[in-house]
């Protein structure tokens, strides 16, 4: 009974019944994969449809060119030339796209209890480590965005603000804005308490000229791979 369910349930065929198990499974998987995406987090509508839908996808498209290489490479090319049209995802959606697309493989080849096996596994793991913040950083840092004229020296210029306001500051990225007649000076801040960010933006615009300034919060789970 154990290596009925854990064996490959196409046995080398690929038969209409087996097939249509095999899809069944994948489309099953694809919404378990989908589910656990939108736990506790916006979302997309049509990416959660794809999300769904993929695993099946890719299932279909593995058992069709099973053993045939000429049919694999133009697989592949047909994947790369859709990579070029797609829009940059962050780290959480490719990770989620990869996700799916790994149920779509295992199903593809015939192992569903592997797949449901990766599916409880994997999803327990992306719904437990946001819940226990691994990897979150203190809870205070901001993203600190100051513009000042050209001529004006910022070395050291806001170090008091930052010493009364911040448990520490680190400047980031200078890049020239308006055709060269500004700076931006982009620091990684941590506050000192809730309360500083208007007294913090104050103290700063007396040292900038009063021009624009920006504090937001570090949005890393848009960061790129």
């Amino acid at each position: 009974m154990i290596s009925f369910l854990t064996g490959n349930v196409l046995n080398g065929n690929l038969r209409v019944g087996n097939v249509l198990l095999c899809m069944a499974a994948s489309i099953l998987f694809g919404l378990g994969v989908a589910a656990v995406y939108m736990a506790n987090r916006r979302y997309n509508r049509n990416f959660v449809i794809t999300l769904a839908l993929l695993p099946v996808t890719v299932q279909i498209i593995v058992m069709l060119v099973n053993g045939n290489i000429g049919a694999g490479v133009a697989v592949a090319g047909a994947f790369s030339l859709v990579r070029f049209r797609s829009i940059p995802g962050n780290s959480r959606d490719i990770g989620a796209i990869f996700f799916a697309m790994a149920i779509g493989f295992v199903t593809g080849m015939g192992y569903l209890f592997y797949g449901l096996l990766f599916l409880i596994v994997v999803g327990c793991m992306n719904l437990l480590l946001p819940a226990l913040k691994f990897g979150s950083g203190p809870q205070n840092t901001r993203i600190l965005k100051i513009t000042i004229p050209e001529n004006l020296d910022y070395d050291g210029l806001f170090d008091a603000a930052f010493a009364e306001y911040t448990e520490n500051a680190e400047l980031d990225t200078v890049k020239t804005t308006n055709m060269g007649s500004l700076y931006e000076l982009i620091y990684r801040v941590q506050l000192k308490g809730p309360a500083a960010p208007k007294r913090f933006i104050d103290a700063l615009r007396t040292l900038n000229g009063n021009l624009n300034i920006s504090l937001g919060r570090e949005h890393t789970e848009n960061l790129e791979l």
